[in-house]
């Protein structure tokens, strides 16, 4: 089975990618998804991120403006969640690569945003990057979060840059010139791995 990883910053276009790769029926792990099923309401990370970060969890809730607070700007904070984060997530991607090779797949993708950050290509076969202009990035980011200019500045920094991103690529899918474009980038990978 070969295992895609797919990754770029922040409002570059990783969910339309992903979606293509499960509409071709090939399963996706979606880290951000597994990161908020942990910190959902009763979430395994909870008890975790109350102790280390005070005030973030009330009745086994967690407050995410408060938590963002508390790590957005420092990185020995965000060090120590993504201690507590980290490894429960990979404990997840491992239980999903298990079941679809189980399942006889030819491919599975890790849509994982900080892949290449965390040294995660050393665990998939090929690395996709979606990749758009900054100012498309963040207008999209803008329309769908709720943070201001200088959150999104601040998660942006923290990220490698898209140019460091495109050259560690195996594939650079490109979202800023139109939706079929990328799509059709993608589309020739998904027939790659299907052949």
């Amino acid at each position: 089975m070969e295992v895609i990883g797919l990754t770029g910053g922040i409002g570059m276009g990783k969910s339309t990618a992903a979606a293509a790769f499960r509409r071709a029926r090939i399963p996706v792990f979606d880290a951000d998804a597994a990161v908020h099923a942990l910190q959902a309401p009763g979430g395994r990370a909870l008890r975790a991120i109350g102790a280390a970060f005070p005030g973030t969890v009330k009745d086994n809730t967690l407050d995410r403006a408060a938590l963002r607070s508390a790590v957005l700007g420092r990185p020995d904070a965000l060090a120590r969640l993504e201690g507590i984060i980290h490894p429960m997530v990979r404990a997840d991607e491992r239980a999903f690569l298990a079941r679809a090779r189980r399942r006889g797949a030819r491919a599975a993708v890790l849509d994982i945003p900080l892949l290449l950050e965390t040294g995660g290509q050393a665990r998939v076969d090929r690395v996709v990057v979606v990749s758009a202009p900054r100012a498309v990035q963040v207008a999209r980011v803008r329309k769908r979060q709720r943070m201001d200019q200088a959150q999104i500045d601040a998660v942006i920094a923290r990220q490698m840059p898209d140019a460091r991103k495109r050259r560690l690529a195996d594939v650079v899918v490109r979202t800023g010139l139109s939706r079929h474009h990328a799509l059709r980038t993608i589309r020739r990978l998904i027939r790659e791995l299907q052949a």
